[in-house]
């Protein structure tokens, strides 16, 4: 546990969290929405500092990161918690329930990495590929701090640091993290408020501001999960792909296959026919739009 960052004292012993838009105020002896963020006597912390939920070194490709150094491996490493409480969400067990999720056979009490030890476990994985570390599974950006300790020893390492986020965060503390990155995967979860609203627990906007932030830092790929009768209506995928092509229509954007997990069960699987089709409408203004756990359906 560390002292945290981005945060400051209110009355009765109370802090504010300034590091995402939620701005919780956290009393005393309670959490924050992320579920790792804690109020000890007045002074918050950042209770999974250096506790690794899951660790394994992975195809870039499973990031998803497409079009940065393909076919290169890449040390990933998540911990605990997430400021969004998305109802569908695929690792919920390390990002809702706080419970580890191992993806190598390791046990909980075996799992804790100083940066120091993780910037050593990615040197020791460089001759089976690896070319750096990918903060990744749950969401990295609620432990801003060990992070940013970390991937400046990366850096130092001569290793690229790759974040996949959510990108709801304040601005100031996602500008604080940029220089550290090489390339980012974020998530837009839809293009509309209710979804965000409705599912996610979160706002959009921010999101939006965070991926115009790092696309002048970093590489950036998206990602939208596509649940059928939620944020696949072939004029939301338009008027997304639309908006990103501002930015630059060379942003590679991932049309990923949601599967029916945590408190959306009953949302079955977007067939493979909808999804070329948005596909399609999303090609229309992007160059590199990619199809996502598509594996085995026709």
């Amino acid at each position: 546990m560390k002292e945290a960052a981005f945060c400051k004292a209110d009355k009765d012993g109370a802090v504010l969290c300034l590091l995402c838009p939620h701005n919780c105020l956290i009393p005393v002896g309670a959490h924050g929405r992320c579920r790792v963020r804690v109020n000890r006597g007045g002074t918050l912390y950042a209770e999974s500092w250096g506790r690794i939920s899951s660790l394994a070194l992975d195809p870039i490709e499973k990031k998803p990161l497409s079009f940065f150094q393909p076919q290169s491996q890449i040390l990933s490493v998540g911990s605990w918690g997430c400021n969004l409480s998305c109802r569908f969400c695929q690792n919920h067990r390390i990002s809702q329930e706080c419970v580890p999720l191992f993806l190598e056979e390791q046990k909980a009490s075996d799992i804790y990495l100083t940066p120091q030890d993780l910037v050593a476990t990615a040197r020791e994985a460089v001759p089976r590929g690896n070319i750096g570390v990918a903060f990744t599974y749950n969401e990295p950006l609620v432990s801003i701090e060990y992070l940013l300790e970390a991937a400046s020893l990366v850096q130092q390492a001569g290793l690229v640091n790759v974040v996949v986020t959510n990108g709801f965060i304040q601005p100031d503390c996602l500008d604080a993290v940029l220089p550290y990155i090489t390339a980012m995967n974020i998530d837009l979860k839809a293009f509309n408020d209710h979804f965000y609203q409705t599912i996610c627990g979160a706002s959009r906007q921010p999101v939006m501001e965070s991926i115009v932030r790092a696309v002048k830092k970093c590489h950036v790929e998206i990602t939208t999960l596509i649940i059928p009768g939620c944020n696949d209506a072939p004029q939301e995928i338009e008027a997304l792909a639309r908006w990103l092509s501002q930015l630059s229509p060379d942003i590679p954007l991932h049309l990923t296959r949601h599967h029916p997990d945590y408190r959306m069960l009953d949302n079955k699987a977007a067939s493979l026919d909808h999804l070329m089709d948005l596909s399609r409408i999303a090609s229309t203004y992007l160059s590199r739009v990619v199809l996502g756990n598509v594996s085995g359906i026709s």
